[in-house]
């Protein structure tokens, strides 16, 4: 006995068809729609931090890049759940939580030689030069290496 598989199908039409893909392509396009009526609300400088995570019981939680706008956007949360409420998709709203989830692009501490000025440079190598002992002095050497390009 062989397995056959099914004919391939066009992409179009296994999201209009195969139920699991369509429910699912169903919710992305109404979280892209709050999604757009939520931007028509935010202020301009707001809306590219500021993504519509779930729309459920009256709750809308929202997803913000970082503390800063998660603390502006807290401080406007009152007008902009009147201006939603307006609307007849959240008419039910009854309140609108912020998560903060930082942007998966920034890694923070990946940097992490160290780097002396010149004149802090020069300081321990001069103490460098005054320990007897290799190791130290050597560490020390190292460490005096570690100065600024830009200088």
């Amino acid at each position: 006995m062989t397995f056959r598989p099914l004919p391939a199908q066009a992409p179009a039409t296994l999201l209009r068809e195969a139920k699991p893909l369509k429910a699912l392509f169903g919710q992305a396009q109404r979280l892209s729609n709050l999604q757009r009526l939520v931007e028509s609300q935010l202020q301009p400088a707001a809306r590219e931090h500021c993504h519509v995570a779930s729309w459920r019981d009256g709750c809308l939680l929202l997803i913000v890049t970082d503390g800063h706008w998660a603390t502006r956007l807290r401080y406007q949360q009152r007008r902009l759940q009147r201006q939603l409420q307006a609307l007849e998709e959240f008419a039910t709203l009854t309140k609108i939580l912020f998560k903060v989830q930082p942007q998966g692009g920034q890694n923070r501490g990946t940097d992490r030689a160290a780097h002396l000025s010149n004149s802090a440079a020069q300081s321990i190598q001069a103490a460098a030069e005054g320990i007897s002992d290799p190791r130290l002095r050597a560490a020390l050497e190292r460490l005096a290496s570690h100065t600024q390009k830009s200088e």
